[in-house]
């Protein structure tokens, strides 16, 4: 995926940052594709791409378990402050989606916990929100939004990034590529 972000050009000239939900691991890169960190990450408990129309402007406690989904998608994402003035990269403001630092939230959702464990199967447990570690926001996520827009791309977890992105493989664009520039053997047959 990064690489078919920068060979499209399709971040322009901002960051960009890809969350596997599957494997639940967000990744930080600058404007031009170098790594800048990767991490664990929780999303939402429900499986899906789609977020309930509406959503945003619901209590937390309306929220089913099946609505709680972190929605894939290419997002432009800045930091802002939440409700309670902490600084959140605002990935979709109106359906309330932000990537954060990790919360405690209740004390059986073992979310640190969560975070830390090597198995992508426990890391579903928010809103729909994408929780990571204090440390990996603090010193790539915010340095990296910091003055700038940047683009967010939440991969699908029930559709193909094709569908989603219009994505293609690089090595296989680049080998076409290559093989409209080589002039056929033989001439041309043109006069």
């Amino acid at each position: 995926m990064a690489d078919w972000v920068v060979h499209s050009a399709n971040n322009g000239v901002l960051p960009f940052m890809i969350i596997d939900k599957v494997q639940a691991r967000v990744f930080m890169f600058d404007a031009q594709g170098q790594l800048r960190g990767a991490s664990a990450a929780l999303l939402g408990l429900a499986i899906g791409d789609d977020s309930v129309p509406g959503i945003g402007e619901r209590k937390l406690s309306s929220i089913l378990p099946a609505e709680r989904t972190t929605p894939a998608g290419r997002f432009v994402a800045s930091l802002d402050r939440d409700i309670h003035g902490h600084e959140v990269l605002w990935v979709d403001y109106d359906t309330a989606l932000s990537l954060h630092r990790v919360v405690k939230g209740q004390p059986k959702e073992r979310r640190a916990e969560r975070l830390a464990s090597p198995s992508p199967q426990d890391n579903r447990i928010s809103f729909g929100c994408i929780n990571v570690p204090v440390k990996f926001y603090e010193s790539v996520v915010s340095p990296s939004f910091t003055g700038t827009n940047g683009i967010v791309y939440i991969l699908p977890e029930t559709r193909s990034a094709r569908e989603v992105f219009g994505s293609y493989d690089v090595q296989d664009a680049s080998r076409a590529q290559a093989s409209a520039r080589v002039a056929p053997a033989g001439g041309s047959g043109v006069r």
